[in-house]
């Protein structure tokens, strides 16, 4: 069973030798994280016994930090100081690009150089 705690909890935690964050109503124990923060730690400090869940979505993340992250679940706001989540927690991947094949750079070349050709055959047609 997952630990319940107030926001005033994860307040008391704000120190980097004691080091709370929320995200998303769930609370981090992110002490031993702080030195290890790919952002540097000043990150962290800035919203340890803070609700970060702003920051972390601002920022984006990784698959592998959202694993990481998980390591370091302490537990879960209780249910009256819940807030709203900031929207979706990972936006899904964007397609990969269609493969380069000579089609698609007939499909690109083509109609500037049709247009080109005509150009030159107009001028020089009007030279003649």
């Amino acid at each position: 069973m997952s630990r319940v705690w107030t926001r005033a909890e994860v307040a008391a935690r704000c120190r980097a030798d004691d080091a709370a964050i929320v995200i998303d109503n769930v609370v981090y124990d992110i002490t031993s994280f702080i030195g290890e923060h790919p952002g540097g730690p000043e990150v962290l400090l800035a919203n340890v016994g803070r609700d970060a869940s702003k920051c972390f979505h601002d920022v984006g993340h990784s698959d592998a930090a959202l694993e990481w992250r998980a390591t370091f679940r302490a537990g879960e706001i209780a249910a009256d100081e819940r807030w709203e989540e900031l929207g979706p927690r990972r936006d899904p991947p964007p397609e990969p690009p269609p493969p380069f094949t000579l089609r698609s750079l007939l499909d690109a070349a083509l109609p500037p150089l049709a247009m080109a050709a005509a150009a030159l055959a107009l001028y020089w047609g009007v030279l003649s």
